[in-house]
């Protein structure tokens, strides 16, 4: 495991922003689930989704079935899910801004399933991808390269380590999911590979191996300068990323 050196001050600020947006979505999770569950009990169902329960929530709240008290009590819960949705906006377009004055964070952003969430949670945790020898040694930092056996002397892959920042490994996956489920709108080699590599081993698999190989041109873009190949870039209007 390759470890990289402490922080500076503007790293770890750019953290800061990250650490707390994470707190906040993790608490609007919890209360969009009590809703739901609190809603349950009194007979009335909202299919799981951030979406779904600001659609249905209105006329939910409304029902006959909720006795006032139960009304007057979720009301409060839905008002402080949509307080954190503007905190969570806020920070959103905080790291926005900062991708824009951010030459190395444009040059990642501008990789498919890589948005300004990713990109600025890498600069601030990477300071200097030098560090790595490669593009796959950055990849095993992150815990997205498969484990190794040996046996009859063959070398046999397995899952992936998990090691190194479980954050900044699960944002990549979640990009390179949202990549993988617009795959029908483009026709370029990256999504021919992709497309091939789910019918052979699933979209789930797919998914950590399109993270990996990003993992890889972001540490090509950060430690040489390289442009990424047209086949990595996301489309002007492609489907935000994380």
């Amino acid at each position: 495991m390759r470890f990289v050196p402490h922080k500076s001050a503007e790293q770890q600020a750019v953290l800061s922003v990250h650490r707390v947006r994470t707190e906040l979505v993790a608490c609007r999770v919890g209360l969009i689930n009590q809703l739901r569950g609190l809603l349950a009990e009194f007979g009335i169902a909202i299919a799981k989704g951030r979406y779904t329960l600001r659609h249905h929530i209105g006329v939910a709240l409304d029902d006959p079935r909720l006795p006032l008290l139960a009304r007057e009590v979720l009301h409060g819960v839905n008002a402080r899910i949509r307080a954190l949705d503007a905190d969570i906006l806020a920070y959103d377009r905080r790291l926005d801004a900062m991708v824009r004055h951010s030459d190395a964070m444009q040059r990642i952003v501008a990789v498919l399933g890589v948005g300004p969430i990713t990109a600025s949670a890498i600069v601030g945790s990477v300071g200097d991808a030098k560090l790595f020898r490669n593009g796959r040694q950055f990849a095993a930092w992150l815990g997205l390269v498969p484990r190794q056996f040996s046996t009859g002397g063959k070398t046999v892959l397995g899952r992936i380590t998990k090691q190194g920042d479980v954050y900044l490994r699960t944002l990549l996956i979640h990009g390179a999911r949202s990549a993988l489920m617009t795959l029908s709108r483009r026709t370029d080699r990256l999504s021919a590979w992709a497309a091939a590599l789910i019918a052979r081993r699933g979209f789930k698999k797919a998914c950590v191996a399109m993270a990996a190989k990003n993992a890889q041109v972001i540490w090509a873009l950060l430690a040489k300068g390289d442009t990424v190949r047209i086949n990595h870039l996301a489309p002007p209007l492609q489907a935000a990323a994380a």
